[in-house]
């Protein structure tokens, strides 16, 4: 149930921004609140080909908050390159130790 509740929120969070942004944060599987969220550029050559879709990351996150790496789970190779550049401008909550959270960027076009 918490689940779903998380996926509502972000889901409405997703659709107030579309008319802001040409790529938004769908969902993310984090233990850690994530406190700063850049969202990703749309790369010029997947808005030529008119690719969209879902790039899912693994983020190894510091103590601090801070992205220490990211890698991609999936998606196309394309967008991947832009999720990584954006989740490793994120800030996530503080913890004791370093976390491994996971995160999906949708990249769509208006």
């Amino acid at each position: 149930m918490r689940r779903l509740a998380t996926f509502v929120a972000v889901a409405l969070v997703s659709l107030t921004s579309l008319a802001m942004a040409q790529s938004t944060v769908v969902s993310s599987s984090s233990a850690r609140k994530i406190i700063t969220r850049v969202a990703p550029d749309y790369p010029e050559l997947a808005r030529r080909m008119n690719i969209h879709g879902v790039v899912k990351l693994e983020a190894l996150v510091r103590a601090n908050g801070t992205v220490k790496s990211a890698r991609v789970l999936g998606g196309n190779p394309v967008l991947a390159d832009a999720a990584i550049t954006a989740v490793g401008k994120w800030k996530f909550e503080p913890a004791q130790t370093e976390t491994t959270e996971v995160v999906q960027l949708e990249f769509y076009r208006q």
